[in-house]
């Protein structure tokens, strides 16, 4: 079974993402340091992290943006990106505000008939 994910796992980077095996095993050790570390560090106040995250975010969102930029092929397609991703944000918004519309009416008619009793 590991073996399975693991092939997976290689043939989703080397296809999807341009990632090589080495690649991908940086990233998760990168992931788990910064868990350890954390771990080891979850006592003291880091009130400087959070900000620095944010502008980090925002680097890496500038960063992406002038690759994106520069990559004719996402450029030309960004009618159709664009259009599926509209598509998907409202069906997932209607989705959820569908569902959740459904569970406070069921749980009022519930709060109304248990409390009756």
């Amino acid at each position: 079974m590991l073996t399975d994910v693991g092939g997976l796992l290689v043939t989703l980077c080397r296809h999807d993402f341009g990632l090589t095996q080495e690649d991908m095993l940086t990233i998760i050790l990168m992931m788990a340091c910064g868990i350890v570390v954390g771990r080891l560090l979850r006592k003291r106040r880091l009130a400087w992290l959070s900000p620095l995250t944010t502008v980090l975010i925002w680097a890496l969102l500038f960063l992406l943006g002038i690759e994106v930029g520069g990559d004719d092929r996402i450029i030309h397609s960004l009618s159709r990106l664009g259009a599926e991703g509209v598509a998907i944000a409202l069906a997932a918004s209607l989705g959820s505000a569908s569902l959740a519309w459904g569970l406070w009416r069921w749980s009022r008619l519930s709060g109304k008939k248990g409390g009756a009793a």
